[in-house]
């Protein structure tokens, strides 16, 4: 069976995303991060399955040192921004630090301003103490992406940004906390940061696809951030990333032949410049081009 998201000229849905399995012979997800009209369009037109407004656009973006920063607002603007470039892949736009832990009321709220802001789905963090939340926004009809596994919002509480499920117990309470989410509503689950092994009893114990990132190759679809696999951004190398391109060396390298070219008289020149008419310019009292 092939996965309705292996087509870049199809629009993908949130039923589509579901049914892709890759043990049902569906090809992998592929999900990339975008936090603006541009980087949407990019990624659309390169063929991704989905679109991730993330809360890493914190750190990538923002210029912040964690997730926790972000705010609804802040998720709610970048949304907005790449859903204008009307891509093929679904956007799910991610709930921030604090917009879904204090109640479902709230939950439902600040997850309805990113779906009128252009989401066509939620993602939130967090196992079994997330079930009332998520059960309220498929309540209100409002699809939901799981996140199990590293999950950056709990840096703190985790000690850091540290592999999960490493210890029999915890790799039991992964694929539990799974199957909770599975039986809630969530069309998929993003597994971060979590031993490969695991990832495969994850993703073998429930009926929606799994997306990984440092989560080796059993599962569902993969997910990188949109910088990490452009290479604009290098302050931080994860193990799990792999860079396809160093933008941020080219970059650098063309602002700095800009800067050259204005400096030295270079830029801009005749190609880049507006004349007057002849005839204009000698009513003026203007004879020759200025150099």
């Amino acid at each position: 069976m092939s996965s309705t998201a292996s087509n870049p000229a199809t629009a993908v849905t949130v039923p589509s995303v579901r049914a892709t399995k890759m043990r049902n012979g569906a090809r992998p997800l592929v999900m990339v991060t975008a936090y603006d009209a541009p980087g949407a369009r990019i990624a659309s037109e390169a063929g991704v399955d989905l679109i991730l407004v993330g809360d890493s656009l914190a750190m990538v973006v923002l210029g912040y040192d964690d997730t926790l920063q972000v705010t609804i607002d802040d998720m709610v603007h970048h949304t907005a921004a790449v859903a204008r470039a009307k891509p093929h892949a679904l956007i799910v736009g991610d709930l921030p630090w604090l917009s879904y832990h204090l109640s479902p009321e709230d939950t439902v709220r600040n997850a309805a301003a990113l779906i009128r802001a252009g989401a066509e789905a939620v993602k939130l963090e967090g196992g079994s103490k997330r079930i009332p939340m998520i059960e309220a926004l498929v309540d209100a009809e409002i699809p939901v992406m799981g996140h199990l596994g590293l999950t950056p919002q709990s840096v703190h509480a985790m000690g850091g940004f540290k592999v999960q499920g490493r210890r029999p117990d915890a790799a039991l309470a992964l694929v539990s906390d799974a199957k909770a989410l599975e039986h809630a509503g969530c069309f998929s689950i993003v597994l971060e940061g979590v031993p490969t092994e695991v990832a495969a009893m994850v993703t073998e114990s429930i009926g929606v696809p799994t997306i990984g990132i440092g989560a080796g190759p059993a599962c569902d679809g993969q997910v990188l951030v949109y910088h990490d696999v452009l290479g604009i951004e290098d302050r931080m190398a994860p193990k799990f990333v792999r860079r396809y391109a160093d933008v941020r060396g080219v970059s650098i390298e063309a602002v700095a032949a800009y800067a050259a070219d204005v400096r030295d008289g270079t830029f801009p020149g005749p190609d880049e410049s507006y004349h007057l008419a002849t005839e204009v310019a000698e009513t003026l009292g203007i004879y020759g081009s200025p150099t």
